[in-house]
């Protein structure tokens, strides 16, 4: 995972593509050879129409102002050009060929160590839920870090809905799989599907978030929809995007990244300025837009709110 600062970041905001022009942009496609309007190539994924959003009626949703911030909340067109998401390819820039994704049908499925297991559809399950939006930090292993006005509801809500059993004692989240549609899942050299996990308490602490929806619209393909999770104090990996199952389990899941580079990257993923990555110091971040660096926070700086899940743990365990 490198770290990437491209110079479109100082695009101004006259040459950045209009929210209405993106989102007809499909419909323009085709004819002429195979080119944009532009003279770049169409890409082989994309659709002819412009697929309806998820639930759109309950966005924008009230914000609860007990989740406030202390940044500016970053912009809305870097935030949502420059994500990751190993399912469409290991580079920055894969917003656009996330689009290919289809959301319906989107079926989840909640099992495991419950009483009521069940499989619905994602729009059911949204409007089952209280939606509201929270002000989050979002800091990435990478060192870039960005703020984000998540809609959705709380992972607590969803463990409710299933009624776990005692012996439940962790929440093992699986993400979708269409290689077809999804080129980065053609890479047999990753363990797909993506697989997280949290402990019980953590998946019930208030700060974790289920989120269906960003800038006060449901949530963009390239951001996770339509369900992915938001830890805030944990690094960026940890909030898995584009779920489909929720299983309750007495074993701790394997992550994605553990499989992958287990040295690296490790199930709590907490985020912590004191312990570097292997390859590269935590001390600092530099958040979307910016010309430099700001220190990085213990918990991203929820410290307060969730230090106590850990007391007595070693703090390298935490982190990697």
């Amino acid at each position: 995972m490198l770290i990437r600062r491209p110079a479109r970041w100082a695009i101004p905001e006259r040459d950045a593509t209009p929210e209405t022009v993106f989102l007809n942009r499909r419909q323009l496609l085709g004819g002429a050879g195979g080119l944009l309007a532009a003279g770049l190539a169409t890409p082989a994924f994309a659709r002819t129409e412009p697929e309806a959003p998820i639930a759109p009626e309950l966005y924008p949703a009230k914000r609860n102002d007990a989740y406030k911030i202390d940044r500016e909340i970053t912009e809305k067109r870097l935030a949502t050009t420059y994500n990751n998401y190993y399912e469409f390819g290991s580079h920055k820039d894969i917003w656009e060929r996330a689009q290919d994704l289809p959301l319906r049908p989107w079926t989840v499925k909640i099992d495991g160590m419950v009483g009521k297991p069940m499989e619905l559809d994602v729009e059911d399950l949204i409007r089952k839920l209280p939606i509201e939006e929270r002000l989050y930090r979002h800091r990435c292993v990478e060192a870039w870090s960005m703020t984000v006005p998540w809609s959705g509801f709380a992972l607590k809500e969803l463990v409710k809905l299933a009624e776990p059993q005692a012996g439940a004692k962790f929440l093992r989240m699986e993400t979708f799989m269409m290689p077809d549609i999804a080129r980065g899942q053609r890479q047999r050299w990753y363990p797909w599907p993506y697989i997280e996990g949290l402990r019980m308490d953590e998946a019930t602490h208030d700060l974790a978030f289920m989120a269906t929806g960003v800038y006060g619209k449901p949530i963009v393909k390239q951001m996770g929809a339509p369900l992915r999770l938001a830890a805030p104090w944990k690094y960026g990996f940890k909030s898995i995007k584009g779920i489909v199952k929720f299983t309750f389990t007495d074993q701790q899941p394997k992550s994605y990244w553990e499989q992958l580079i287990g040295n690296e990257y490790g199930f709590y993923a907490n985020v912590n300025p004191e312990v570097d990555h292997p390859r590269w110091s935590q001390a600092k971040e530099r958040p979307l837009g910016a010309s430099s660096d700001v220190p990085t926070l213990l918990y991203n700086g929820y410290a307060e709110e969730v230090a106590g899940l850990y007391a007595g743990m070693d703090p390298k365990k935490l982190f990697y």
